[in-house]
């Protein structure tokens, strides 16, 4: 893959935004119910006890010697927890716990630079986690006897009967949660769209794809019920869709102004990334400008313009090319659109490539430059068939449609170098069924979406 563009990115994962808000609300939920109704509160009380250490020998306790009593301390936090402590603690409070288990909710710390020990008891009751903790305290102290080095044992506090939740950590825990959970689905994105290979919106797209961007198709709001017309640009003129393709004409008609484009090849990588759509709609925004145009669908195999104008099949292209070429006005039908005919497939044959590869078609293709302004031929797809490669020899530019977040980049790239290597010309691609949220495309915010 490419280099990563981290503005890219960020604006691929707005694909995300409603994962981004609903997993942070629903951690944030998680939580608050686990703290609430399944986590046990517990409860601390701490005590402490001072450690009074036998008289030096010497005058003046040196350095070493107050070094010597710290790590002593330590020592004595041990013997604190020791079984022989801990089971007298179990005795006096009646507890029904084990002395490794009661260990497990003592905490002994020394307070730093003295020899002050700090005992801290967790339990669900917080009368009785003030009861170990004093328990303990008073044990160890009673229990100088197996301390030689300590002259005595103060206890310089007693525990109290907490009132707080020592584990109410429940903010903290929903901050953590809906961090984490951000990250999650940031990096669940990022995974995504770095092992993602398919053509994606970008500022950098004609650089990524290797070739001119003559059009952006916006994915449109309008949503098409079963047997609705997909000629959006007569239906809905002034939506952004309409708007787009009439940006493409445009371009179209710049990339070659010593020369007027007569025969324009339409094609893809791989099926279903909307060059048939693309096509019909660019042929009606042709004839809308005033134009004569024909449409001729030559993907002999899966064809459907017959199907996106509601028009017979019968007969088509396969059938006008065996009969005589001279008959083409029997086979040519008018659409609703001023200016625009169409030219469908025909019956299925079993040898499309030599069909479209005869002499016949290229007689056929000289004849419809005649009787037409613009002739658009929309073929199969390159990785699939031969048909396109040979449409691309015999027509004046190529198109190749790329549908945002479907076709895949190494598709597209075999596509170039197949039409590359046959010396088809090639104007550029058109990246339809772009994002507009992700896009930030002109049309949809200066035109809006009007029906």
């Amino acid at each position: 893959m490419e280099e990563l563009d981290l503005k890219d990115f960020l604006s691929y994962l707005k694909k995300y935004l409603l994962a981004l808000i609903i997993a942070p609300i629903v951690a944030a939920l998680g939580i608050l119910y686990y703290d609430t109704s399944v986590k046990t509160p517990l409860y601390e009380a701490s005590s402490q006890v001072a450690l009074i250490q036998s008289e030096s020998s010497s005058a003046a306790a040196t350095l070493n010697e107050i070094n010597a009593n710290q790590k002593l301390t330590s020592t004595y936090s041990v013997i604190a927890k020791s079984k022989v402590v801990l089971e007298q603690v179990i005795k006096e409070l009646s507890l029904n716990v084990a002395p490794d288990v009661l260990a497990r909710s003592i905490k002994v710390s020394t307070i730093t630079d003295t020899t002050i020990l700090k005992i801290t008891a967790t339990s669900q009751n917080p009368e009785e986690s003030a009861a170990i903790a004093n328990s303990v305290a008073n044990v160890f102290a009673n229990k100088t006897d197996l301390i030689k080095t300590l002259d005595n044992v103060a206890i310089l506090e007693t525990a109290e009967t907490p009132e707080k939740v020592a584990n109410n950590t429940t903010l903290r825990d929903a901050a953590i949660a809906i961090l984490v959970s951000l990250f999650a689905v940031a990096g669940i994105a990022f995974v995504v769209y770095y092992f993602d290979d398919t053509v994606k919106y970008s500022e950098n797209l004609e650089e990524n794809v290797g070739m001119p961007i003559v059009g952006k198709i916006i994915k449109s709001d309008i949503k098409l019920k079963d047997g609705d017309s997909e000629i959006l640009i007569k239906k809905f003129p002034k939506s952004v869709v309409s708007e787009s393709i009439r940006s493409l004409r445009t371009n179209l008609q710049f990339t070659s102004l010593d020369k007027k484009i007569q025969t324009l090849h339409i094609t893809s990588s791989v099926a279903g990334e909307g060059k048939s759509f693309v096509a019909a709609n660019l042929a009606a925004a042709f004839a809308q400008a005033g134009q004569k145009v024909l449409l001729v669908d030559c993907d002999l195999r899966k064809g459907r313009q017959h199907l996106i104008f509601h028009k017979s099949n019968s007969n088509g292209l396969t059938n006008l090319l065996a009969d005589y070429v001279s008959k083409r006005d029997d086979y040519i039908q008018k659409t609703n659109i001023e200016n625009l005919s169409l030219l469908t497939r025909g019956s299925s044959i079993p040898n499309p490539s030599e069909v479209l590869a005869s002499e016949k078609n290229k007689d056929l293709i000289k004849k419809l430059k005649k009787d037409f302004d613009l002739v658009i031929f929309d073929s199969a797809p390159v990785g699939a068939v031969a048909d396109p490669v040979i449409m691309s020899n015999l027509t004046d530019e190529t198109i190749v449609v790329a549908r945002d977040g479907k076709t895949p980049r190494t598709a597209l790239a075999v596509t170039k170098d197949t039409l590359a290597k046959t010396g088809a010309k090639v104007a550029g691609v058109v990246l339809n069924d772009i994002d507009r949220k992700i896009g930030h495309y002109y049309y949809g915010d200066y035109y809006g979406d009007k029906k």
